[in-house]
């Protein structure tokens, strides 16, 4: 269990990565004036999800998808930090926020499949770039219910035992 547990957190710290970087740098593009961004990050986010995916969302700003880029960088983009953090320093509060990440992201995930799926407008490598993010969410959701490892509950809260009392 452990060696698995092991390759599920190196899996979640490449995710969690990547959500760090692309969230501020290409998803706030979304909704904040891109006055704000250099050229070439303007750039490589329209060449990313117009250009390459046809990402029709980005384009039209559909309300609820505008909502759900608000939810990723106001909680979603903290907790992905917090649990990148959490992860690497072995906290015990790692496995609830990983939970709370995973069941808020596979919301907005699966939101945002039942719309490019129903709508027929996006294309099928569209539909597939959401999968891997899906199968992520999944993952943090079970990283989140399993038992916190060995590592993060053996020394909180209590104090090395010592054979004998020391006299003053």
């Amino acid at each position: 269990m452990g060696a698995l547990l092991k390759l599920v957190d190196a899996t979640l710290i490449v995710f969690f990565i990547v959500i760090a970087v692309a969230a501020p740098l290409l998803d706030s593009q979304i909704i904040l004036p891109r006055c704000l961004f250099p050229d070439w990050l303007v750039e490589l986010q329209s060449w990313l999800y117009v250009r390459i995916l046809g990402h029709y969302l980005v384009t039209e700003k559909h309300h609820f998808f505008v909502g759900l880029v608000w939810l990723q960088l106001l909680l979603q983009w903290p907790l992905a930090l917090a649990n990148l953090y959490g992860i690497l320093a072995a906290k015990s509060w790692f496995n609830t926020t990983c939970l709370i990440y995973g069941v808020s992201f596979f919301g907005s995930i699966i939101t945002e499949l039942s719309e490019l799926v129903q709508s027929g407008k996006a294309s099928d490598m569209l539909i597939y770039f959401y999968f891997p993010f899906l199968g992520f969410a999944v993952l943090a959701i079970l990283r989140g219910l399993l038992p916190p490892s060995c590592k993060t509950t053996s020394s909180i809260g209590k104090r090395p035992t010592l054979g004998r009392k020391k006299k003053a």
